[in-house]
C-alpha cells in the first residue's frame, strides 16, 4: 500500500457531491420501503395482496449495499465534522442531532406503524388513542407477534439508524487519540493511498471475514445489543468514510475508476443471480458471501466516483435536499403505512396503487417539512435539524445633516 498523495480538502471547502449522495441514498430508502410492501417472501410491517416474486430480484440488488452507503457518507461527514473538534464537542452535537429525534421519533412517529401491524396481525384492538397509552406507558409486555419489537414495549422500526450511527460516532470521538497518532495517521494514509486494483479489492478483505465469521451466527435483526455481524460492516465502511473525509487522492482515484467499478459490479451482481436461479440447491455460504461482499463494495465504489465525477457542484436543489433529509427519513415510513391504510381498501391494482403510495409518501413528507417542521421553531430539532434564530437587528444609521449645517471643527 502507498502513502496517499491527496493533499486534504481545505477547511471550509463543501464537498457537494457527498451532500448530494446523503439526499440521494436517503431517497432510495424511501422507494426500498415502499419495496418491501410488495415484495413476495419477504417479512415487513404490512404486507400486499399484490406482493410478487420478481420484485426480489432489483430489491437485493438495491439491499446489499443501500444502508452501507448511507454509513459510509455519515463517516465521511464525521470526518469532516471532526477537523477542530474534540470528543466531548462531538459528542454533545451528534447526540443532540441523532438521539432527541430519535427519542421523539419513538414516542410520536413510529407508534402508528406499530398500531397498523398490531391490528392487521390481530393482537391489536381498533382504535389507536387506546393504543398509544398502552404503547407510552410501556407497562405490561405485548405479544412478541403483535408488531416488531413488541417484546420491549416499544419500538424504532426504521429509526434503528440513529442508534447504530451515533454508536459509530460516538466510538471514533472516544478515541479521537488514536486516530490522531502516528499510527492512526499511518493506518488512514495507508488506506486512502491504495490505487487501481487495490483499491477495488482489498478494502473487500476485512468485510469478507467479518461475514465469514459472523453472518450465519449472528443474522441482521436490528437489535443492537446482538447485531454483530451488522455492527461489523457498517462501522468498517463507516470508519472507510472517515478516512477518506478530507483527503482528495483517492476521491480522485474512485473517479478515474468509476467505470472500470460499475461494469464488475454489474458482472458481481449477475453472476450471482445467475449461479442463484440455475441451481437447484443453494448456493455454498462461502461463495454467496463473497460476492455478495465483493458486489458491495464495488457497487459503493462505482457510486462513489461518479457522484464525485457529476455531483460535486453547487446544485440548486442542494441547499434544501440537505435540510430535508432528516425529517423526511423520521417521517417517511409511517406515512408509507398511513398511506398503505387509506389505499388497501380501495383495491386499485398493483400498478396504480404503488405508484400513488409513492406520490403520497413524498408528497406527505414535503408538506410536512416544508410546510410545518422548517417554520415551528420547537419541532425543528426534534427533526434534526438546528434552530434558527432571528437575525439580529441592524443599528439604524445616523440621520443627514441638515442643509447649510457644518460639524463644528476639531478646534472648537
Amino acid at each position: 500500500m502507498s502513502a496517499s498523495t491527496g493533499a486534504p480538502t481545505p477547511p471550509g471547502h463543501r464537498r457537494h457531491d457527498i451532500d448530494a449522495l446523503r439526499a440521494l441514498a436517503f431517497l432510495f430508502v424511501i422507494l426500498y420501503h415502499v419495496g418491501m410492501y410488495y415484495v413476495a417472501g419477504w417479512p415487513w410491517h404490512l404486507k400486499s395482496p399484490h406482493a410478487a416474486e420478481w420484485l426480489q430480484w432489483p430489491m437485493v440488488a438495491l439491499n446489499i449495499w443501500r444502508m452501507d452507503l448511507v454509513f459510509l457518507v455519515s463517516g465521511v461527514s464525521l470526518g469532516f465534522l471532526s477537523r477542530g473538534q474534540g470528543t466531548w464537542a462531538l459528542l454533545r452535537s451528534r447526540g443532540v442531532r441523532l438521539l432527541l429525534p430519535l427519542a421523539f421519533g419513538m414516542a410520536v412517529i413510529v407508534p402508528y406503524q406499530a398500531y397498523a401491524q398490531g391490528v392487521a396481525n390481530g393482537y391489536v384492538a381498533p382504535g389507536f388513542g387506546a393504543f398509544l397509552l398502552r404503547y407510552l406507558s410501556m407497562g405490561a409486555p405485548w405479544p412478541k407477534q403483535a408488531f416488531d419489537g413488541a417484546e420491549f414495549g416499544i419500538t424504532w422500526n426504521h429509526l434503528w439508524y440513529l442508534p447504530y450511527l451515533f454508536a459509530y460516532t460516538a466510538l471514533v470521538a472516544a478515541t479521537l487519540p488514536l486516530w490522531r497518532s502516528a499510527a492512526g495517521q499511518w493506518l488512514r494514509r495507508a488506506f486512502n493511498g491504495l490505487r487501481g486494483w487495490r483499491l477495488l479489492v482489498l478494502p473487500v478483505v476485512p468485510l469478507l471475514v467479518f461475514t465469514l465469521l459472523l453472518a450465519s451466527r449472528f443474522p441482521g435483526t436490528h437489535n443492537f445489543v446482538r447485531d454483530f455481524h451488522l455492527h461489523s460492516i457498517y462501522f468498517t465502511l463507516f470508519l472507510y468514510g472517515y478516512w477518506m473525509g478530507v483527503d482528495t487522492g483517492v476521491w480522485k482515484e474512485l473517479e478515474r475508476l468509476r467505470r472500470v467499478s460499475l461494469v464488475l459490479a454489474i458482472a458481481v451482481i449477475s453472476t450471482f443471480f445467475a449461479l442463484r436461479a440455475g441451481m437447484k440447491a443453494p448456493l455454498p455460504s462461502s461463495l454467496t458471501d463473497l460476492l455478495r461482499v465483493l458486489y458491495l463494495w464495488l457497487m459503493v465504489a462505482a457510486i462513489l466516483g461518479h457522484a464525485h465525477r457529476h455531483l460535486n457542484r453547487p446544485w440548486p436543489w442542494l441547499r434544501w435536499a440537505n435540510e430535508s433529509v432528516y425529517p423526511w427519513y423520521v417521517l417517511h415510513q409511517t406515512l408509507i403505512v398511513a398511506g398503505i391504510t387509506v389505499l388497501a381498501p380501495l383495491a386499485l391494482g398493483p400498478v396504480v396503487e404503488p405508484a400513488l403510495l409513492v406520490v403520497l409518501t413524498l408528497a406527505g413528507c414535503w408538506l410536512l417539512t416544508d410546510g410545518v417542521i422548517r417554520r415551528v421553531g420547537f419541532l425543528r430539532p426534534l427533526f434534526g435539524l438546528k434552530i434558527t434564530r432571528p437575525a439580529s437587528p441592524q443599528p439604524l444609521a445616523p440621520p443627514p445633516p441638515a442643509r447649510g449645517w457644518r460639524s463644528p471643527s476639531p478646534r472648537a
